[in-house]
């Protein structure tokens, strides 16, 4: 199948029933690209207001409310040679005796190399540190419009998806989210050649990126929270504040998915969780938090 070619004339700072960037159908692929965090595109030029800026919407014809849009990443690339992150600690992640020993809140530059996928620190107000990381593109902003004709700051997240700063919003990976308008309105954004887990500084590394994503409709599968597999795993997510909260949406999702996807009862349930489960936290910066419950595929295989 082609692959449509999307060059943004616009970008969003929320999730929402926006007039459409795209119109897309079910199967189709889509290259297109994003804006850093503070909107500078791939040459430097501020392109787009702050903060979180995305790509989208993607209108998908025939998705309706009730029905899942599966979204797989096919590729996620930082499309030039820097990108910045916060110096600091952000304040909420550690004891309030303590906040006042974290420094400034100032902005650090990076330069990226993409012929050796590796990050290099590269600013002067840290010239004593030599940090090299190799690169792990991810996407902090994916979602849908929301429920009930929200429109919601890309700031945050929810049901719909939006700024879950979760690492396994990667490439390969393939997410689900509930339906709520006609259309679904995909939007994609905020993209870090790498960051660690609770976006725990304010950032990841931020820069503009390449995106080549694939959209399926799921007919009449109405799901609650945003759900993900890769090769290796399966996922849902729980965005909410406190952090308890978003544990509990994103367990209660994947007990029912085990229940109607996999078909465990109850009781196969709580054990495979009890005993198999992990958890991953995505934003712990931003309004609501973000926690991933996990389970390896191969803990969902049955025995004869």
């Amino acid at each position: 199948m082609a692959v449509i070619n999307h060059r943004p004339d616009f970008y969003c700072n929320a999730f929402g029933s926006g007039e459409p960037a795209l119109r897309i159908r079910h199967g189709d692929t889509v290259s297109t690209s994003t804006v850093d965090a503070h909107g500078y595109d791939g040459r430097m030029d501020a392109v787009a207001g702050r903060v979180n800026p995305v790509t989208g919407p993607f209108f998908v014809e025939g998705a309706e409310e009730g029905d899942t849009l599966a979204v797989r990443l096919d590729r996620l690339s930082p499309n030039r040679g820097s990108g910045w992150t916060r110096m600091s600690l952000a304040p909420n992640v550690v004891d309030p005796d303590f906040v006042p020993r974290l420094g400034e809140r100032d902005y650090l530059e990076w330069a990226i190399d993409l012929s050796g996928w590796t990050a290099t620190l590269n600013d002067p107000k840290a010239s004593d540190l030599r940090l090299t990381l190799p690169l792990a593109p991810m996407l902090g902003c994916i979602g849908v419009a929301p429920e009930g004709g929200q429109i919601i700051t890309t700031m945050t997240s929810g049901p719909y998806g939006g700024n879950m700063d979760y690492t396994g919003c990667r490439e390969g990976a393939t997410l689900c989210f509930p339906v709520f308008a006609k259309g679904a309105l995909l939007y994609v954004g905020d993209g870090h050649a790498v960051q660690g887990d609770g976006e725990i500084i304010g950032t990841g590394l931020e820069t503009s990126f390449d995106v080549q994503f694939t959209v399926s409709v799921l007919k009449a599968k109405s799901i609650r929270w945003p759900r993900g597999e890769d090769r290796f795993r399966i996922f849902t997510l729980g965005n909410a504040r406190p952090l308890d909260q978003a544990l509990q949406h994103a367990t209660t999702e994947m007990f029912i998915r085990l229940n109607e996807d996999y078909g465990f009862d109850s009781l196969a349930s709580s054990l495979l969780l009890g005993c198999a489960v992990k958890y991953e936290i995505g934003n712990v910066f931003d309004p609501a938090y973000t926690v991933a419950c996990i389970l390896p595929k191969d803990r969902l295989k049955r025995g004869k």
